[in-house]
């Protein structure tokens, strides 16, 4: 017994020696980025390295992910078990895959679109200046978000790809991760504010070394949406608003405590639902929606329709909405770019102020003289 004993206590000592020595960063001094309103990342600066954490990439995640972000010289410095963060980016990028068009503005807010290398679904981009980079060969197509064409990814060889997920489950990740690219889920689109939403351009800011620039272009952002909410509440009356419409015998709406009716509160308006609460949309019957909203002032984002037509087509009942009469309904689905992407879900996230100036334009037209709306339009 002596013998076994002593030979499992040799193996032991013989497997530590020699097991790879690891050289991890050493945290000197640190800083927390400011964050005044996104709760889903934080970023903690050490004098040589950053740490860069998604608290809530999806909206039932049970775990955060870390990411080191170093220069080269320093990442040529370290080594660690594998397992110790979720990716390692070198913060001195030169090609970018993002999968989301909500991403591409942040970009071109920090003058780094020249990164951007590949994106899934190309035509959903509505921006003029990228889009000339997809029609100039320097974006490739990369096919849909639920199945990146990996091959042509592999090819790129990007230096990191910023994904999202809207569970984890995500099998083209998992293969892109394989091949040594970092894959970063971004989780703008699960903040319970827009304010919140745009803030994640610090975390954009934070991967190229750009923290200042993308602190400044957001505080422009908070100090103009701000001002039009200030604005908004000049105003005598308050319209009744109406939103969204039926999908098959389903009416979707925002629940009152939804980033779109937040939109609609500091526009200063009357939401009809506005007392509501809890995840994701109201889906209501048309019948519960006709005997409270019927006599609504203003239906905005009538889902995907532009036209009266095109709405009475789909079903006769909605010409019976005193909106509908008046012609007083407004959406953002006919801002287009030249390939049909809708504007509205590219540039909304990172310009709320726009947004917010947009519906206090429609529903208190004597306020902000001379502005023009951006993403409403009326139905034709």
């Amino acid at each position: 017994m002596k013998f076994y004993t002593y030979l499992i206590i040799a193996v032991f000592f013989i497997s530590c020696k020699n097991e790879p020595k690891t050289n991890l960063p050493v945290i000197s001094k640190t800083e927390t980025l400011e964050l005044r309103y996104a709760q889903g990342f934080s970023v903690n600066n050490n004098e040589n390295f950053k740490v860069l954490t998604i608290k809530k990439p999806w909206p039932k995640a049970e775990k955060s992910y870390k990411y080191l972000i170093a220069s080269d010289e320093q990442l040529s410095k370290m080594t660690f078990p594998s397992d110790y963060y979720h990716g390692v980016i070198s913060d001195e990028i030169k090609k970018l895959v993002v999968t989301s068009t909500t991403h591409i503005p942040a970009l071109e807010l920090l003058g780094v679109e020249q990164t951007l290398v590949g994106f899934p679904g190309t035509d959903y981009i509505s921006s003029k200046k990228t889009r000339k980079r997809i029609d100039d060969g320097k974006i490739r197509e990369l096919g849909k978000n639920e199945g990146i064409n990996t091959e042509v990814l592999l090819e790129l060889n990007p230096d990191v790809v910023i994904g999202f997920g809207v569970d984890g489950v995500n099998k083209t990740f998992e293969t892109i991760k394989k091949a040594n690219i970092p894959v970063i889920y971004n989780g703008d689109w699960v903040e319970s504010s827009a304010l919140a939403k745009a803030e994640w351009i610090k975390f954009f800011g934070v991967l190229f070394n750009k923290e200042k620039q993308a602190d400044s272009i957001f505080n422009a952002i908070e100090k103009d949406y701000l001002e039009a909410k200030q604005i908004a509440q000049q105003a005598k009356i308050q319209p009744t608003i109406l939103s969204g419409a039926m999908h098959k015998d389903v009416w979707y709406l925002p629940n009152g405590s939804s980033p779109e009716a937040q939109f609609l509160k500091d526009a200063n308006v009357d939401y009809l639902w506005s007392e509501t609460t809890g995840n994701g949309s109201l889906a209501l019957s048309f019948e519960s929606v006709f005997e409270k909203a019927k006599n609504a002032n203003l239906w905005l984002s009538p889902s995907y329709y532009i036209s009266l037509e095109q709405l009475e087509k789909a079903n006769s009942l909605y010409t019976n909405f005193e909106a509908f009469k008046n012609k007083n309904i407004y959406t953002f689905s006919k801002t287009t770019g030249a390939t049909g992407g809708v504007l509205y879900y590219e540039l909304g996230t990172a310009r709320p102020d726009l947004v917010l100036k947009d519906l206090i334009k429609i529903c208190h037209p004597e306020l902000l003289e001379g502005y023009t709306p951006y993403f409403f339009k009326p139905l034709n």
